[in-house]
């Protein structure tokens, strides 16, 4: 087992990849850390441990996504995009030009582009509840009674999962669609980013990201979302399985808040006050107060 920290781990990585930058600048250190390294202008990403099957699907995600001209995060121009470090799969990007979160409307317009594509062999099944039960045993700061009422809604999901109402065929899709995902250059590409999700599933899952930034969180304007719908030519909250997928969206990112406040307890309060939306105690949608978990 690897007790290294991620920064080690990332330098290790790199002189195994004869990459000698002197500067290893981090973009975010979470459960998958980032850094640029700003002379080869290349983006190091250090997975968690066991997950190298995953880590090196990503690079066969990006690499096909390339060849049918979607645009998207591509490997690094260096003879080894990816390493293992004990136990840790290390992989090598090519640094993002300048660029911003992509608009609602951009967004739809490339996931309908994705939606196109003829599914690899190599995608697998979407998996919606992915690591959630780990999530809600690690959240030692919330009640135990509020962990309990999450493992109980969890079950309640996935039985509901299992009938789930039909909609569109199912295709790629990229499984975390929202605007730090979805970016767009100074040139105007959108592309995506983080390609740990990508999967074959509904359509539908992806479209709920954005719908519910209106609906639950009042995050985008109605004005926004409608330009959200046209330039997709399809409006997820008017078919009859959306409310399972939003209550599913809204339960993982209610678990991802309980996993971070046991590791940072300035985070409680968000944790609680998710929470406590999901089990009613805030009034109906759209809630207030939900903030991003950085």
């Amino acid at each position: 087992m690897n007790n290294q920290t991620p920064e080690a781990v990332a330098r290790e990585a790199c002189t195994a990849a004869g990459l000698t930058d002197p500067d290893l600048v981090p973009i975010k250190v979470s459960e998958n850390a980032t850094y640029r390294l700003p002379q080869s202008r290349v983006v190091v990403r250090i997975a968690k441990a066991g997950q190298r099957a995953a880590a090196e699907r990503e690079l066969l995600i990006a690499d096909w996504l390339r060849r049918n001209d979607v645009p998207a995060v591509e490997p690094a121009d260096i003879p080894a995009t990816f390493i293992m470090v004990d136990d840790r799969p290390v992989t090598f990007w090519k640094e993002l030009p300048p660029h911003r979160g992509g608009t609602p409307a951009e967004i739809a317009t490339a996931l309908r582009r994705l939606r196109a594509l003829n599914p690899p062999q190599f995608l697998s099944e979407i998996d919606p509840f992915v690591r959630l039960e780990q999530r809600i045993h690690a959240a030692i700061t919330l009640l135990a009674e509020d962990r309990q009422w999450l493992l109980q809604h969890l079950d309640d999901l996935r039985d509901a999962w299992s009938h789930r109402t039909p909609g569109l065929p199912w295709g790629p899709v990229h499984g975390d669609a929202w605007e730090g995902n979805v970016v767009t250059t100074e040139d105007g590409t959108t592309l995506f980013l983080d390609l740990e999700r990508t999967s074959i599933g509904p359509p539908e899952w992806d479209l709920t990201s954005t719908a519910i930034k209106h609906s639950s969180f009042g995050w985008i304007t109605a004005e926004q979302y409608t330009e959200f719908v046209a330039a997709y030519a399809y409006d997820v909250t008017e078919w009859a399985g959306f409310v399972l997928l939003r209550d599913i969206r809204e339960m993982r990112m209610t678990c991802m808040a309980a996993q971070a406040a046991a590791q940072e307890p300035a985070r409680l309060d968000q944790a609680r006050l998710r929470v406590d939306s999901l089990r009613g105690r805030r009034g109906p949608r759209p809630w207030r107060g939900w903030a991003a978990i950085p």
